[in-house]
C-alpha cells in the first residue's frame, strides 16, 4: 500500500519533486535498524525508477542499491535490491554504466543467499541481457567476459579449481541463452519476411527447456508465441535449405562460441563431477534452445572433429588425450541426450561403443567412459541403454574390451533396479566370468563384489557366492596372484557393507585362507603384495561387529598370520597389526567375563532400581510442588 501511494505521488508531481521530496525519504532509511524499513526502501528504488530524472536513476539511485547489495545483512533486503537493480537497467541508458551493471550482476550472482541468487537469474539477468542486446554488447562484451573469466578459473590448474565460482559463471552463461537465441532470430537474414500467417505451425509445448522465470522464455523476448512461431519456421528453413551465409549472429555462435567451449570442456578434469554435470546442463540447454538441425549440422559434427573415433584410429589415441578428457562425458550426457528419437538413442549407443573399444584397446584410462555411465546412470531411463552398450563389450573380440565392459558393470550395479541386476547383469558377468581369458574373468570380481554389497534376493546373493567361491577354491586359480589381489581388495571394499552372514561364512574364513598360504609364498615381491592388501582389508574389516566364535576361529588367526607376514617385510605394519590382535584378544576375554558375570549385574541393577526410588521419594518429601523442585536445579544467580 505504502508503495502503491508513492508510484501515485510520482505520477501526480513529476521527477522534480520526487527527487526532491521522495527521494531523500529513501536515501535517509537506508541503514535503519529494522530489516522491513530497509526492505521498503529497496523495493521503493525499483516502484520509482520510471519517474524519476534519468540522471538520478543512473547515479544516486544506482548507488543506494549498490550499497545496500554489498552491505544489508538482511536476505530479503538484499534480494529486493536485486530486483530493483533489474527494473533500473531495464531503463537506464547511459552506455557508461555498463561496466558498472556488469559488476552488480557479478556481486549478486556470488551472494551467499539462494534466494538473492535465483532472484539475479529470474530478473536481473535477463534486463541486464535486453540491455546488452540493446547496445549490441552481448556477443561482443557480455558472453566473452564470462567465458574469459572460465578460462581464467581453469587456467588456475585443476587442483586448486574454485568449484562455487566455475558454478556461478556457467550459470549466467546458461540464463544467457535464450536472449542469445533472441538475437540469431531477430537478426537473421529472413527477419524482414516475417509475417504472422494464420497457417504457422504452433510451437511444440517441449520444443524450448523450461525458462527459469517468464522473462527467460523465448517468446517473451521476442515478442510474442505468434511472432517466435513465424520467425521459427523461417529459422528451421534457412537451416535446413539456405545456409547462414550473412548471419553474422549465427556465424559468431558457430565460429567462436561453440569452439571455445569446446576447448573449454577439454581442459576439466573427469574427476570433478560437479563441473561435468554443469557443463553436461549448459549444453543441453543450448542445443535444445537452438533446435535439432543446428544440434545435427552445428554442434555434433564440431565434437565429432576433436573426437574422431574410428577403428583406424586406435593407435592414434595414445596420443589424442581428448578422448580421456571430459569431452567425453560431456559430449555424450549434454549433447547426444538432447532429443530422444530411435536414431538418437542409436548414435549415443555407437558413441559409447566406439570410446569404450578406442579406450580399451589403446591401454588408456577408463575415466572419461566412466563419468559418462555415472551421469547417464543417474538417469533410470538410461539403464537399458547403458546394458546394451556393456553387452556390445561382453561379447566383442577383443579380451581387452571385454575387460572394460566388466568392469563397467560395477559402475551400473547400485543404481539399477534389482530385477535388472537378475535379468541383465548377473548373467552377463556369468558369462565373462568363464572367458578363456583369465584377465577377463579378474575383471568381473569387483562387480560381482558390489551385487553382494547392494542386491537382497537371496538366490542372486547365492549365485554370485558360488561363482566367487569357484575363483577362491578351484584348483585352476591356485597361483592367481593378480586375482587374489583383485578378490582381497574386494573384500576389504564390500565386506563392511554386505550382509553380517556372508562376512562371517565367506569373507573372513577366506581371508583366513589366503593369510595362511601367504605365509608360504617364496616370492618376495608378491608375498608383499598380498600382505599390503589384506592389511587394508583387516584394518576396514575391524569396525565390524564379528562375533566371538569367528573372532577366535577366523579373525585373529588371519590376523597372526598376517603379522607372520609383516614381521620379515615390514616392521611399522606389524606395530599397528600387533595391537589390533590385543584389542581382539581383550574384546574376547572382556565378552567371556561380561557372560560370567551376567547374572550378577542383573541383581546389581535390582539394587539400583530400589536406591533410585528411596532417592525420589527423598526429594518429594523435600518439595512440595513442582515448581519448587524445579528451583533446587537453579543455579543460584
Amino acid at each position: 500500500m505504502i508503495l502503491m501511494g508513492c508510484v501515485a505521488f510520482a505520477r501526480h508531481v513529476g521527477p522534480t519533486r520526487v527527487e526532491v521530496e521522495l527521494l531523500p525519504q529513501c536515501w535517509e532509511q537506508i541503514n535503519h535498524k529494522y530489516p522491513e524499513r530497509r526492505l521498503l526502501v529497496a523495493e521503493s528504488c525499483g516502484a520509482l525508477a520510471p519517474y524519476l530524472p534519468k540522471e538520478i536513476r543512473s547515479s544516486l539511485v544506482l548507488s543506494m542499491l549498490q550499497q545496500m547489495l554489498a552491505e544489508d545483512k538482511a536476505d530479503m533486503v538484499r534480494e529486493a535490491v536485486v530486483k530493483s537493480l533489474g527494473v533500473i537497467m531495464a531503463y537506464i541508458d547511459d552506455p557508461d554504466k555498463y561496466t558498472q551493471g556488469f559488476e552488480l550482476m557479478m556481486l549478486s550472482l556470488g551472494d551467499l543467499s539462494e534466494r538473492v541468487v535465483n532472484a539475479t537469474h529470474q530478473v536481473f539477468i535477463p534486463a541486464f541481457a535486453a540491455w546488452s542486446t540493446e547496445l549490441g554488447n552481448l556477443q561482443s562484451q557480455l558472453i566473452p567476459s564470462l567465458l574469459n573469466r572460465i578460462e581464467k578459473l581453469l587456467q588456475q590448474g585443476e587442483h586448486s579449481l574454485d568449484e562455487h565460482k566455475l558454478h556461478m559463471f556457467l550459470s549466467a552463461l546458461q540464463s544467457l541463452i535464450p536472449p542469445l537465441f533472441g538475437v540469431v532470430l531477430e537478426n537473421a537474414p529472413f527477419t524482414s519476411r516475417v509475417t504472422l500467417q494464420s497457417d504457422i505451425t504452433p510451437i511444440e509445448v517441449t520444443r524450448f527447456p523450461r525458462p527459469a522465470s517468464p522473462l527467460q522464455d523465448v517468446a517473451f523476448i521476442v515478442g510474442s508465441r505468434e511472432q517466435l512461431g513465424a520467425l521459427l519456421q523461417l529459422y528451421e528453413h534457412q537451416l535446413q535449405h539456405e545456409g547462414t551465409t550473412g548471419w553474422d549472429s549465427l556465424l559468431w555462435v558457430v565460429n567462436q562460441l561453440l569452439p571455445q567451449l569446446i576447448e573449454i570442456v577439454g581442459r576439466i578434469n573427469v574427476a570433478s563431477t560437479t563441473c561435468l554435470h554443469e557443463f553436461s546442463r549448459f549444453f543441453w540447454r543450448l542445443c535444445r534452445t537452438f533446435g535439432k538441425t543446428f544440434t545435427n549440422t552445428k554442434v555434433k559434427p564440431q565434437f565429432q572433429e576433436i573426437l574422431r573415433l574410428s577403428e583406424e584410429n586406435v593407435d592414434a589415441t595414445a596420443g589424442n588425450g581428448i578422448l580421456t578428457k571430459a569431452t567425453v562425458p560431456i559430449y555424450a550426457t549434454g549433447v547426444l541426450t538432447c532429443y530422444n528419437q530411435e536414431e538418437d538413442r542409436k548414435l549415443l549407443v555407437g558413441f559409447l561403443e566406439d570410446v569404450m573399444t578406442t579406450l580399451s584397446l589403446s591401454h588408456a584410462p577408463l575415466d572419461s567412459l566412466k563419468a559418462s555411465f555415472v551421469e547417464l546412470g543417474a538417469n533410470p531411463a538410461y539403464h537399458e541403454l547403458l546394458l546394451t552398450v556393456l553387452w556390445y563389450g561382453v561379447v566383442h573380440t577383443s579380451a581387452l574390451v571385454r575387460c572394460t565392459a566388466a568392469r563397467m558393470f560395477e559402475l551400473l550395479v547400485k543404481g539399477v533396479n534389482e530385477t535388472l541386476v537378475a535379468q541383465r547383469v548377473v548373467p552377463a558377468l556369468i558369462t565373462l566370468s568363464s572367458d578363456p581369458e583369465i584377465s577377463v574373468r579378474i575383471s568381473t570380481i569387483p562387480a560381482f563384489g558390489t551385487i553382494m554389497e547392494t542386491v537382497t534376493q537371496r538366490e542372486l546373493l547365492e549365485r554370485v557366492k558360488m561363482q566367487l567361491a569357484s575363483f577362491l577354491e578351484d584348483p585352476l586359480y591356485q597361483d592367481q596372484h593378480s586375482l587374489h589381489m583383485e578378490i582381497i581388495k574386494t573384500f576389504g571394499r564390500v565386506g563392511p557393507n554386505a550382509e553380517p552372514r556372508f562376512r562371517d561364512e565367506f569373507v573372513l574364513p577366506h581371508l583366513h585362507k589366503l593369510a595362511m598360504s601367504n605365509n608360504m609364498q617364496t616370492v618376495e615381491n608378491k608375498r608383499m603384495d598380498i600382505a599390503g592388501q589384506l592389511f587394508e582389508a583387516y584394518s576396514a574389516l575391524s569396525c565390524c561387529f564379528i562375533s566371538e566364535e569367528i573372532m577366535v576361529n577366523h579373525f585373529l588367526p588371519g590376523l597372526r598370520c598376517l603379522r607372520t607376514d609383516m614381521e620379515h617385510l615390514s616392521p611399522e605394519h606389524e606395530v599397528i597389526l600387533s595391537s589390533m590382535i590385543k584389542e581382539c584378544e581383550l574384546k574376547v576375554e572382556n565378552r567371556a567375563m561380561g557372560e560370567a558375570q551376567g547374572s550378577i549385574s542383573i541383581a546389581a541393577s535390582l539394587v539400583g532400581e530400589d536406591a533410585k526410588t528411596k532417592f525420589l521419594s527423598k526429594m518429594g518429601q523435600l518439595t512440595t510442588s513442582g515448581a519448587m523442585l524445579a528451583n533446587v536445579f537453579q543455579r543460584k544467580k
